[in-house]
């Protein structure tokens, strides 16, 4: 979709690129530059002119005019470098919209291949070069390229690792050119002054790659410039990670890097950052550094276990105090029950000991009683009748402890006895349940053999039952006859069974017609809310009939695909209510008999 309000020169540009022939393309596209450096940078008119760019297709014909060959574009190098720089430009602050995948997957990863590739062909035309002024230009082409690559990059951090992990980049990195190489080098300090995150990130071998290089061109290059830039990066890689610090340290690879280091010249201009680097790699600093990343590690250690350790706590407060409440409440009721316990025995003791102390004053002041009323030469008497009395009670309450006292001793055997009765008669009547079973399965005896006895016996009762019951005889003519007769009257009972049956359909028939019309007029509308296809139903005896099954059609279709849930209260007779516009969605296309289209 074509953005509107576009400019008019983006307007005239794409429709210039679109009529012109192929060889023109490249140099109607450098008057996008022109466009771009007349607008206020970072202002919203730009951001729309690179919108409009983007959506004329404009961004796509510059890279495929720098995936071409350079001898047949017009300009050359120069044409080339000024394409990299429009497209580079345009990328940087560009918001694509709907299509923001397809930018940031396919077309900004291919603008940075495509620099990568450009820059391998002015690495390659420069070595080639034999003039001084040639190889002039051709690093002024490179270095153009590389900035605008660095641009790119700056606007798009994400495509640092296209780059890191690029072969094209590695071979840039790996030449023996002093031009290229510190070009190269500085690029890469830049990439990773803006974020060297990426740099671990990719695999470990690319790593170890540009490493390798790196301090290739630090200890076996002799230009200081090289040197000096490579101790500069060297130095940045070191002090960003901690890793790539460790690596250079401890791997066998980098073995005697420091005391390699230590014999480079000093008072050259980067003999500071050296001493850095040295200072580094020594075991001092190196023990510094783990000594600080133990001590940071530990903090984190315990400043997780001090969190985890707090918040645990202030979880299981609230917890702790309802179960302190808990337990507490729990002792005072117990105290409180055990002191009510206590009072009430202690009242019922005194309330035995009082009731004791009245039965004796009592028992006292009846027999004193007594002894007033009773004539003194019965005293003696009435002393014995009461103590037997008492020793009656006695005994009572002793055989009583006694009976009870053998009860309880005999309660297990009883108990015993009990299951052993149980388990009898389950028994009994298992094994009466296998007999009968037995009984029932037996396999059949089989019929006994008959005596001659018995033979006679039976056939002489057979004679008497023939004698007493005589058989009439007839004829053959007579029998049929008699069978001729059965024949006809068994047919005129066919026939006419089969008319009666005939007769029972139609009657059948007719019923349910009448059921169906009357159905068909009471569910019918009213002659005002009628509408133009609704007396069509009525026209023919078929259409109400095709109603009626198209009705129990969909009735069917309907408790078919119901769910389960909801036929668990139906029973097997129930209707289901079809609503009318279901029923009148497919009867035109049903084949009615007896009816002609008007």
């Amino acid at each position: 979709m074509k953005p509107t309000g576009t400019d008019p020169r983006i307007l005239s540009l794409a429709a210039e690129v679109a009529k012109s022939p192929e060889q023109n393309v490249p140099v109607i596209l450098l008057k996008l530059k022109e466009i771009i450096n007349n607008t206020p940078l970072g202002s919203s008119e730009l951001k729309k002119i690179k919108q409009d760019i983007y959506c004329y297709d404009l961004i796509q014909y510059c890279l495929l005019v720098l995936t071409q060959d350079c001898s047949r574009i017009q300009g050359g190098w120069t044409t080339v470098s000024q394409l990299t720089q429009i497209l580079s430009h345009c990328c940087v602050g560009l918001e694509p919209g709907e299509d923001a995948e397809e930018f940031y997957n396919e077309l900004l990863p291919s603008a940075v291949e495509n620099f990568l590739v450009l820059g391998r062909r002015l690495q390659t035309c420069f070595i080639n070069a034999a003039k001084g002024e040639e190889k002039d230009a051709l690093l002024h082409f490179f270095e153009v390229v590389t900035d605008s690559l660095f641009w790119l990059l700056g606007g798009h951090v994400q495509l640092i690792q296209n780059v890191l992990k690029s072969d094209h980049f590695l071979r840039l990195l790996q030449t023996d050119n002093v031009q290229i190489g510190s070009t190269v080098m500085t690029l890469l300090q830049n990439i990773l002054q803006i974020n060297s995150g990426d740099l671990l990130r990719i695999e470990g071998k690319i790593l170890h790659s540009i490493l390798d290089e790196v301090v290739y061109k630090l200890l076996s290059t002799p230009s200081p410039v090289i040197r000096g830039t490579a101790t500069k990066l060297l130095l940045l890689m070191a002090e960003s990670h901690q890793e790539i610090l460790i690596l250079l340290r401890l791997s066998a690879c980098y073995k005697g890097l420091r005391s390699l280091l230590n014999k480079q010249e000093p008072g050259t201009e980067f003999s500071q950052e050296l001493r850095q680097l040295i200072d580094l790699l020594s075991p001092k600093a190196y023990q510094e550094v783990e000594d600080q990343k133990q001590h940071k590690a530990a903090c984190l250690i315990q400043a997780y276990w001090k969190g985890f350790q707090t918040r645990k706590r202030l979880k299981k407060l609230p917890s702790a105090v309802i179960t302190l409440q808990r337990s507490f409440r729990s002792k005072r009721t117990k105290m409180l029950m055990k002191l009510s316990r206590q009072k009430e025995e202690e009242d019922h003791r005194l309330q035995l000991q009082i009731q004791r102390q009245r039965a004796m004053r009592l028992s006292r002041e009846i027999r004193l009683n007594m002894l007033e009323i009773v004539h003194p030469g019965q005293v003696e008497k009435h002393n014995r009748e009461i103590e037997e009395k008492s020793a009656l009670i006695i005994q009572k309450h002793w055989k009583g402890y006694r009976e009870r006292k053998n009860f309880h001793q005999q309660r297990p055997s009883l108990t015993e006895y009990k299951a052993a009765v149980i388990l009898q008669r389950a028994t009994l009547k298992f094994l009466a349940k296998c007999r009968k079973k037995k009984k029932q399965f037996a396999p059949w005896p089989g019929l006994r053999e008959l005596t001659d006895a018995r033979r006679i016996e039976l056939k002489q009762q057979v004679d008497d039952y023939i004698r007493r019951h005589p058989g009439s005889q007839i004829s053959d003519v007579t029998s049929r006859e008699l069978h001729s007769q059965a024949q006809e009257r068994l047919q005129h009972y066919f026939l006419g069974r089969a008319l009666e049956e005939r007769s029972q359909q139609h009657r059948e028939a007719l019923m349910a017609q009448i059921n169906t019309n009357i159905e068909q007029l009471m569910k019918s509308p009213s002659l005002k809310e009628a509408e133009g296809k609704d007396p069509e139903l009525f026209l023919s005896r078929s259409r109400p009939v095709a109603a009626k099954a198209k009705q129990a059609h969909l009735t069917t279709l309907k408790h078919i695909q119901a769910p389960w849930w909801k036929k668990l209260g139906e029973e097997a007779g129930d209707d289901i209510d079809v609503p009318k516009d279901e029923l009148n969605i497919e009867l035109g296309t049903l084949f009615i008999g007896g009816t002609k289209p008007p």
